[in-house]
């Protein structure tokens, strides 16, 4: 059967007869372009991929006699390529409509919220283009670059070879989150697998080694274009591991990775859910201090990454509003220079709601808040434009009534720390909930 899929699909893009079509011919061919990828379920991955492939044919089937220029029009084909955030690849700007953005209802799975504290934080904003960044190490190659499609600096990986940030040692809390932005880039022919690992280790010894395991404990998270896995390892040895094949990473396009350690607990979400939740994933008792990046065998696809970023585990929610009156949150999302409360921000604006709900007599206030880049005033209505579609976000998504809520905006005003660093600007970048 799938020697037949093969067929058509030669037949379909090549013009070729089935009967001009050498089968033994496109078993060997098969054979040789499998061998090419990882042994890490590849069966699975091809299936996926002839499944699509089939999907892809009859849809032009049943679609025969219409022009390309035709699908070009519908703008569910239109490309967000270009229009691309920093977070999860897709923005309201440009030509994309409001409603073509992610939902926030699509996310009612999504139960991530970020912390309070900003532990971290790394956009390589002060380090020159073509040079590895100050806080990093590496015993291959690095280099931070830019993209044509998307803001900001990116870290490049240009080499098979470990990158290492030092994270300035600091030793991570047993809950913490940490946060980046990735661009995986496609296949190639000779390349057609594009994968990465992201380790979390403590180790007192030379820690720049080829060990896929580095350190006396530690845990790995891979990611590529089929599937997810996740390895807590102690002594050399891997406890559980968790895998998935939910919400693979997406090629050529940004997209936002997010980790949550809960001492032996290891959740890993992407692109509104949940694709790894491992209850006993991690090694107990361990203090993690260092992560690293690194790529085996992928020579000519090297991944980028930016703003990196730890916070510490989520907070009390109905403490901090309730009882201490004020609650800073680093969980809703909007893309750089925009208002548009993003989908990600599901799990924090759910937690705030449910509060409300409990309590209906409770009244808040909404004020948001930026860092010193730019020009004052347009900081000061881009804080207050962002507050006000949070509130309309809790009326219209959650159902909390609108006479509760309070909305203000004091842009770069009232910093809780010095706009001298990415770290301290971040901790700036910020929406507060205060009781009235």
């Amino acid at each position: 059967m799938r020697t037949v899929i093969l067929s058509i699909i030669l037949c379909f893009f090549f013009g070729v007869t089935y009967s001009q079509i050498n089968i033994s011919d496109i078993k060997d061919k098969t054979t040789k372009k499998i061998e090419k990828k990882m042994d890490k379920s590849i069966d699975k991955g091809v299936d996926k991929a002839i499944d699509k492939t089939e999907e892809k044919i009859e849809g032009v089937v049943s679609k025969k006699g219409k022009s390309d220029d035709n699908n070009k029009q519908n703008p569910e084909n239109v490309s967000n390529e270009n229009n691309g955030d920093i977070n999860s690849g897709r923005v309201v700007s440009g030509n994309i409509k409001p409603e073509d953005a992610p939902k926030l209802t699509s996310y009612t799975k999504y139960d991530f919220v970020p912390g309070d504290q900003v532990l971290f934080f790394e956009d390589f904003s002060l380090d020159a283009i073509g040079d590895i960044p100050a806080m990093w190490t590496t015993n291959g190659s690095a280099e931070v670059r830019t993209l044509n499609n998307y803001p900001g600096n990116w870290l490049c990986f240009s080499s098979e070879q470990n990158v290492y940030c030092l994270m300035k040692n600091l030793v991570l809390p047993e809950n913490f989150i940490f946060e980046f932005d990735l661009v995986a880039p496609a296949a190639t022919e000779d390349n057609p697998h594009t994968g990465m690992y992201l380790t979390f280790f403590y180790t007192d010894y030379d820690y720049l080694n080829e060990d896929l395991l580095p350190g006396d404990m530690g845990f790995h998270v891979y990611m590529n274009e089929v599937y997810w896995s996740a390895n807590g390892y102690k002594n050399q040895e891997y406890l559980v591991e968790s895998r998935s094949e939910l919400a693979p990473i997406p090629m050529d396009k940004t997209t936002h990775v997010i980790i949550w350690v809960q001492k032996r607990r290891l959740r890993v979400y992407h692109q509104g859910q949940k694709v790894i939740d491992g209850p006993t994933a991690l090694p107990e008792g361990a203090k993690y201090n260092r992560l690293r990046f690194s790529e085996w065998g992928y020579a000519e696809n090297h991944c980028f990454i930016t703003n990196l970023k730890v916070t510490t585990a989520a907070p009390d929610i109905r403490s901090k509003l309730l009882t201490e009156g004020k609650l800073i949150s680093y969980g809703i999302y909007f893309d750089s220079g925009k208002d548009v409360v993003k989908a990600e921000s599901y799990g924090a604006l759910n937690d705030i709601a449910k509060v409300l709900k409990e309590n209906t007599d409770v009244k808040i206030m909404i004020v948001g808040y930026t860092d010193s880049d730019g020009d004052d005033a347009l900081n000061l209505d881009l804080s207050k434009r962002r507050a006000a579609n949070v509130k309309n976000s809790l009326v219209k998504d959650f159902g909390i009534d609108a006479a509760r809520i309070e909305t203000n905006g004091k842009g770069e005003k009232e910093p809780i720390a010095s706009n001298d660093t990415p770290e301290n600007k971040s901790k700036n970048r910020r929406v507060e909930f205060l009781k009235k």
